[in-house]
């Protein structure tokens, strides 16, 4: 375990921050990997108090997930644990879920990510937490839901994707072969519902006075996140998969090469009103006289003919050149097909704080993904590093459950913490 050391002006973990949102709320956060994590660092940056639990000699997990020898940190395990603290105990031992308990009784939230089955055979089932504070949130992530045939199954983010559907409808077009569009966003997703819920239940215990069990999973978050199209499956049988952009029914609709072989998009539902406008800009007027192409019916029947045209003319320009020349048209809404480095310096991205810097005390200024919700008076903020293992033990048990050093030796010598 770290040694107590005395925090100085130049320590992160001690420098004041404005109040967030969630200020003076706490959170008991028994959560490992992404899921569970993530949503628990979206409540930190909102300004509530994180205590991470963890097992006494390794931690969570994600400490060594996409660990880099030599690297000073682990960009993972960063990003999903800054602004906690960390606290290690060993929960099997009955002296530490008693000390859990303490904890949970000066606690608002407890939040987990273990399967259905294992906080109760530990003590740390809603029931068992219920009892001790009525007034808790208790928020769990799982993989597929509680309820159902398989509500205790075991679950990571490449089976939420695969369940929810969304590797067949991003598949290549005719390939029908399944794709795993990007690691992580089934648990991202799976976090991001996770706090939702907690919120709702904060509110509605400020309302009605009443505490409750919240629960997420990777396989809702995913199907909420491709609400349109299963709304078509629903109501329509129809299929929301796999588009062909050579084909596409509106070609305003659509994402084309330019000559640096960069990609950019238009975004143009009514393409009536903006087809006139890009042609200008396209310096392709001629193409109004075209009747393939007079009004939407005409261009959604000759699509394929349509986009080989437009293919043709964007193929000439950059995709800088043409972003201009979209931009100073005014009105038809358009926009780069990014890749991830485009991404992390984007001039939209970084004015709005998605991508924002944070002060690291090894690291020196590094960049972290922002909080994708901005509020003007109690802004959420990345405010301190991930923590140490066990960097809080003796601050948490000391400030919050009155221990004295005696008790911490005894608590130590039994493997306690």
């Amino acid at each position: 375990m770290p040694e107590v050391q005395e925090t100085s002006e130049h320590d992160d973990q001690s420098r004041p921050s404005p109040r967030g949102p969630l200020s003076g709320l706490r959170v008991i956060d028994w959560t490992v990997w992404q899921q569970g994590p993530v949503a628990s660092a979206m409540l930190g940056d909102l300004g509530a108090e994180i205590i991470k639990l963890e097992e006494r000699l390794h931690g969570d997990g994600g400490r060594s997930l996409y660990a880099v020898a030599g690297a000073p940190t682990n960009s993972y395990f960063e990003t999903n644990n800054r602004n906690k603290k960390s606290v290690t105990v060993d929960l099997k031992h009955p002296q530490g879920i008693a000390m859990v308990h303490e904890l949970v009784a000066h606690a608002d939230v407890f939040v987990h990510n273990f399967r259905a089955g294992v906080p109760e055979r530990l003590g740390l089932g809603y029931d068992d937490l219920r009892a001790v504070n009525p007034r808790l949130i208790y928020g769990e992530a799982t993989a597929f839901g509680s309820k159902g045939p398989e509500g205790s199954s075991r679950g990571h983010d490449l089976l939420g994707m695969a369940r929810s559907g969304i590797m067949m409808a991003t598949a290549l077009p005719g390939s029908g072969e399944p794709r795993y569009p990007a690691g992580g966003m089934g648990d991202q997703m799976g976090a991001t519902m996770l706090a939702f819920g907690i919120l709702a239940a904060l509110v509605a215990r400020e309302r009605f006075g009443v505490g409750q069990k919240v629960e997420a999973s990777l396989l809702g978050g995913m199907m909420w996140l491709q609400g349109f199209a299963l709304a078509q499956q629903l109501a329509q049988g129809a299929t929301g998969g796999p588009r062909d952009r050579t084909a596409q029914a509106n070609p305003l609709y659509n994402w084309y090469r330019c000559s640096d072989g960069k990609w950019l998009a238009l975004a143009t539902p009514q393409s009536d009103r903006h087809w006139p406008e890009l042609l200008e800009v396209l310096e392709r007027t001629d193409l109004l006289e075209d009747p393939r192409f007079a009004d939407h019916m005409s261009r959604e029947r000759h699509a394929a003919a349509c986009v080989r045209v437009l293919d043709e003319i964007f193929a000439t320009r950059t995709r800088d050149d043409w972003l201009k020349r979209l931009a100073s048209s005014g009105t038809v809404p358009h926009g780069p097909v990014n890749s991830l480095a485009d991404v992390v310096g984007d001039e939209q991205a970084l004015a709005n704080g998605y991508v924002t810097t944070f002060d690291h005390p090894v690291r020196g200024p590094v960049g972290v993904v922002g909080f994708p919700v901005s509020l003007s008076e109690t802004p959420a903020m990345v405010r301190t590093r991930a923590p140490e293992l066990g960097e809080h033990t003796e601050q948490v048990l000391i400030e919050l459950l009155g221990k004295d050093w005696d008790d911490l030796v005894r608590l130590r010598d039994a493997e306690v913490i």
